[in-house]
């Protein structure tokens, strides 16, 4: 799939535009603070209608205004379809030609793979941003995941609130634990078998790159361990989460789920999250962005979008070029304050675009 056209209103500091687009890839350049990344966090709104960059909804309104609004034009499976977004102060409304969609039908039509320096993190940093990465590539390609990680985050809010209580219902707490364990045995099964795709691929994908010498591997460290099918994987999570109870009354606070996984990557056995080089934590963060454009290619059966914000300076030459010529099929936008005329020698066919205090101009093209 590709975009052929965006249209802002209000979004961020873009009062009004329109720009067509390249079908393979797009430069954005200009100083920080112009919108660079408010036109990538556009495009991605009409993947989840979420931003990749917060999560407060309203900062995304232009100061002053009621809503934003984000439409776009682009081609899945040979077809010319319509998106928009309108995002108000109560909410948000979806349509896709014409028609109301829900927020979880996005990925049913439009893929995104953004790559920003805070996904250079994923390998060091706190397991949150792991999860992160883990929830944002199953929401896409599983619609199933998709509703299950909702349910089970307002599950777990509502759990929370009620350990916060003085006096503890223990109705109450069953029918919370009920529905807890329903939807986070989904969530394991799901990231299980999930994880297990990605260590293949990646895994692939970074012998590439270093030519053999490194093998990487990726392992799914679960709160609770997988069960070979839902009802067990239910059976377990509720024992788990009687085990907790006191310990739970005490803390005021759920000790047990998904919400405590991680994803351990390891390089010829060394855990490369505590003990690898930075360059290996770059080829690890570069391997699993690339094994998630396959992951959902093959799901999908369409090459996703990719985002590469402002992140091409934190890789040297070997993984530029690596990464341009794993993604010749791929329309990519690249956000950059600059770039240098030896990327765009090294580039096929492109559009170069500069913005500057949200209006966006064409400097060159290369066909």
């Amino acid at each position: 799939m590709y975009f052929k056209e965006i249209e802002l209103r209000n979004f961020r500091n873009y009062i009004h535009c329109v720009q067509s687009f390249h079908e393979k890839v797009n430069i954005i350049t200009g100083d920080n603070g112009n919108g660079k990344t408010n036109l990538a966090e556009a495009l991605y709104m009409m993947c989840l209608a979420r931003s990749f960059r917060t999560s407060r909804e309203k900062e995304m309104i232009r100061f002053g205004e009621s809503f934003a609004f984000i439409r776009t034009v682009f081609s899945r499976d040979d077809r010319s379809l319509r998106a928009e977004l309108k995002l108000s102060q109560t909410g948000k409304e979806i349509l896709i030609n014409g028609v109301k969609r829900k927020r979880s039908d996005l990925p049913l039509y439009i893929n995104i793979v953004v790559f920003s320096p805070d996904d250079m993190k994923i390998v060091k940093e706190d397991p949150d941003k792991r999860r992160r990465f883990i929830n944002r590539e199953l929401c896409q390609i599983r619609p199933v995941y998709y509703e299950a990680l909702y349910r089970y985050t307002k599950v777990l809010e509502q759990r929370n609130s009620l350990l916060r209580e003085e006096r503890i219902p223990s109705m109450m707490m069953d029918i919370w634990d009920e529905e807890l364990a329903a939807y986070g045995a989904k969530l394991i099964l799901e990231r299980n078998a999930f994880l297990e795709r990605l260590d293949k691929i990646s895994g692939e994908i970074h012998r590439a790159i270093t030519n053999g010498k490194e093998t990487l591997k990726i392992e799914y460290e679960a709160d609770i361990l997988p069960q070979p099918d839902e009802a067990s994987q239910k059976a377990v999570f509720l024992k788990a989460l009687k085990e907790n109870s006191e310990k739970e009354r005490i803390r005021r606070i759920t000790l047990a789920g998904p919400h405590k996984d991680d994803m351990k990557l390891s390089i010829n056995g060394i855990d490369v999250r505590r003990f690898g080089s930075q360059g290996q934590q770059r080829t690890a963060a570069l391997s699993l962005k690339l094994a998630e454009i396959r992951l959902i290619s093959e799901e999908t059966g369409e090459l996703p979008v990719l985002i590469l914000d402002d992140v091409l300076s934190e890789l040297d030459q070997k993984r530029q070029d690596f990464l341009i010529g794993y993604l010749k099929d791929v329309q990519i936008f690249l956000t950059a304050t600059e770039v240098k005329e030896s990327l765009l020698e090294r580039i096929g066919a492109y559009y170069l675009y500069h913005v500057d205090k949200g209006v966006i101009s064409l400097l060159s093209e290369k066909k």
